[in-house]
């Protein structure tokens, strides 16, 4: 007998909380879609209270997919959970995820509120949405930090006032896998009600163990939903990463036996989509989608792996979503053919323009570069699916001159609101002077926190190099991606990305949990 285990994914709610994370409501409702294919239970698309734009994020997400159950978290008052309410007006299935802190830290340092206090405010709150909507999960804000026996009151109370998931957070990641899951058995144990809702683990990953503690969650204490993030995107050291807990799931069913819904294959695209939206690279040696994950260096792993692929092998690359076929597009392909392949991509054009925008760009880079990859093109079309406000500063045109014994010295030409500026500086290297011929004319005052290349597809000189530049000003942090064959092209289109975003009217308001 198997039993059903929820993939709550809240990659655009906590996942976003990460520094140079935030993401405007078209890139929200690409990754949205992106999450409907690969099939998760449940999308946290925000936390519709915290701004105008995350409200907007929300209530887009909402209206458009069709097969996830979409949630928006809100804090344990009136104001957040009627708002939340709002906004998921228009979707098929809709979730309120409200919360309060229960430990004795977080009451007494940041609610300022009695136990006594913190219980009526949880009770009224689940009484509350449950009105508003039918299905509504609660979580005890550093719920394994807290005292056992005024947990269970919580808990207890919140089931009985309607709340249909329980979830426990270790907001702080301190938990020990074991110590963990019988936490969480402890719980289900004590509390007389407890069988009238889901039990859910939600882990972050500050002693690296977000996934071990989620697994024993659901293993040693009964949890049957798991939050995760794509790539384990999330504040600080992260969240418990998504394409982790289901492939350990999937893979050793014989231990779990459990099923998961998700369509494995769609994993890889959308760690890609997330890495090119954030800017948050994934590291080579990162589980199921980083570069090396299926790659084999040793001698005899590769006579092994050549010889029977299970010797060294325990999931199947093309499982996940790893192309096989990695070349797919040259300079002779047409429109249509390349239609096609973003479908097989699952890349969803929202116009006839934008199709046609992608396509103009596709060729000139085909022209600079013979063998164009599924990598190239997800890059290609992260970066044709802007809005107006994303092209406020945009490249027309760079030339730079440096050769061993003289100082490098860029020119370059951009676009602010359409209007167009010259910049040329000298600088330490190509890159440098580039960059301060920029802020020759707009002058931001960015602190630069980040500037890293990653080679989007592998094996070639020809590659095409991203870039992702983070900057910091007046306590905003954002992250500028570009890509281009020529770093120094990419890297002038990463600091304009990213001055674009910093001076973007988009509200971020980092939400707890």
């Amino acid at each position: 007998m198997t039993d059903k285990l929820i993939i709550f994914d809240t990659t655009l709610r906590d996942g976003e909380q990460s520094p140079g994370a935030s993401m405007t409501k078209e890139e929200k409702l690409r990754i949205a879609r992106q999450l409907e294919r690969l099939r998760v239970d449940v999308i946290e698309a925000g936390f519709a209270a915290s701004s105008n734009g995350d409200f907007e994020a929300v209530k887009a997400i909402a209206d458009t997919i069709k097969d996830c159950t979409v949630c928006s978290l809100a804090r344990a008052n009136e104001r957040d959970i009627t708002r939340a309410a709002e906004a998921l007006k228009g979707a098929q299935r809709a979730r309120i995820h409200t919360f309060i802190a229960t430990s004795p830290l977080h009451m007494e340092k940041k609610l300022r509120m009695t136990p006594d206090q913190v219980y009526e405010q949880a009770r009224a709150a689940v009484r509350l949405a449950r009105n508003l909507c039918p299905d509504v999960e609660f979580s005890p804000e550093d719920g394994y930090r807290s005292e056992i026996d005024f947990l269970c009151r919580v808990l207890e109370a919140v089931i009985e006032e309607g709340a249909t998931t329980i979830n426990i957070p270790d907001t702080v990641g301190y938990a020990i896998p074991e110590l963990y899951g019988e936490f969480i058995r402890t719980l289900r144990e004590r509390i007389p009600n407890s069988d009238k809702a889901i039990w859910s683990v939600h882990c972050h990953n500050d002693l690296g163990m977000a996934v071990a503690n989620s697994l024993a969650g659901v293993k040693i204490g009964g949890a049957r939903q798991v939050e995760c993030t794509i790539n384990g995107l999330g504040e600080r050291a992260g969240n418990c990463a998504l394409e982790e807990v289901v492939m350990a799931v999937k893979t050793r069913r014989d231990y779990f036996g459990l099923e998961v819904g998700i369509d494995t294959t769609q994993i890889v695209p959308a760690s890609r989509l997330v890495s090119q939206t954030t800017g948050f690279v994934v590291q080579p040696n990162k589980a199921v989608v980083g570069a090396n994950a299926f790659a084999h260096a040793s001698g005899i792993h590769q006579d092994g792996v050549l010889k029977a692929r299970d010797t060294y092998e325990i999931m199947r690359a093309e499982d996940v979503g790893w192309s096989a076929n990695k070349i797919v597009l040259g300079k002779l392909s047409g429109r249509n053919a390349f239609k096609q392949r973003l479908q097989e991509l699952g890349i969803v054009m929202e116009s006839e323009s934008e199709l046609n925008a992608a396509f103009a760009k596709f060729k000139e880079l085909a022209d600079r570069k013979a063998e164009i990859f599924d990598e190239d093109i997800i890059a290609l079309v992260s970066d044709e699916s802007v809005t107006p406000e994303k092209e406020r500063y945009a490249l027309v045109s760079l030339s730079q001159h440096s050769e061993t014994g003289e100082r490098p010295h860029a020119r370059v030409v951009f676009t602010i609101d359409g209007k167009e500026y010259v910049g040329e500086a000298d600088g330490n290297g190509p890159v440098d002077a580039s960059i301060k011929a920029i802020e020759s004319h707009v002058k931001s005052g960015a602190e630069l926190l980040l500037y890293s290349v990653n080679a989007i597809t592998s094996g070639s000189t020809e590659s095409q190099g991203e870039v992702t530049i983070r900057l910091q000003h007046g306590g905003r942090v954002v992250n500028g991606v570009g890509a281009d064959p020529d770093i120094v092209v990419a890297s002038a289109k990463a600091y304009l990305a990213a001055l674009t975003k910093l001076h973007s009217n988009v509200e971020r308001v980092a939400a707890q949990g």
